[in-house]
């Protein structure tokens, strides 16, 4: 066994520790996702005040909420379609907390230009998103793209632990607007395909004519 299937495995098994323990409290997948919220708010505050480590330690417990939240709603047999709705609303609220964190934190020390990359990598987040959502209601799927969430997120606890937040801003910014391009030509491909084979029936029946 290799040592990162061991550390996966590891983390696995804790984290299905942790999701047995809250299933028994009867804790409702709902409140552990405002919870991981909560943490975030938190996060975000910390990195205000420029304090990143702590800020980066503390997204860390947020993103054990966002992990087991879904498994103890099919633990608990309480899987619901609102629930999948609440937890994408408050995963965007997550995510633009922590970057308004830093906006205050930038702004603070004057760093106009970072205030302004910090917008951008704002408007990559929610666009990201927005763009498989609007596509998925065109196409069947729309999961292309580099970076999705869960790669915002560790990048950016990469840059909170390591005070390396500017070049991850850099990386977000650009990966994060590329993704959103990519999903676009992809629905714009997609949906020419789909309107190509639609038109095909229609164009044989009237040749047939």
């Amino acid at each position: 066994m290799t040592l990162t299937k061991a550390i996966g495995e590891g983390c696995n098994a804790i984290i299905r520790l942790i999701v047995r323990g809250l299933a028994l409290a009867r804790i409702h997948p709902n409140a552990l996702t405002f919870i991981g919220l909560l943490i975030n708010i938190w996060a975000a505050v910390l990195l205000a005040g420029g304090s990143f480590r702590w800020a980066g330690a503390v997204i860390i417990g947020a993103g054990i909420f966002d992990m087991v939240d879904g498994r103890v709603a099919r633990e608990t047999n309480q899987v619901t379609s609102f629930g999948g709705f609440f937890d994408s609303v408050i995963d965007r609220y997550s995510d633009l907390a922590l970057l308004m964190g830093l906006l205050v934190y930038y702004a603070s020390i004057n760093r106009n230009f970072y205030v302004v990359l910090t917008a951008v990598v704002m408007t990559a987040s929610v666009m990201t998103s927005y763009t498989r959502a609007r596509a998925e209601n065109t196409i069947p799927t729309c999961k292309v793209g580099f970076l999705e969430r869960p790669e915002r997120v560790v990048l950016l606890i990469i840059g909170a632990l390591f005070d390396r937040m500017a070049p991850v801003l850099w990386v977000i910014a650009i990966l994060g607007n590329l993704t959103v391009i990519h999903r676009m030509l992809f629905t714009w491909q997609d949906t020419r395909r789909l309107e190509d084979a639609q038109l095909r029936p229609a164009l044989s029946k009237s040749t047939a004519n």
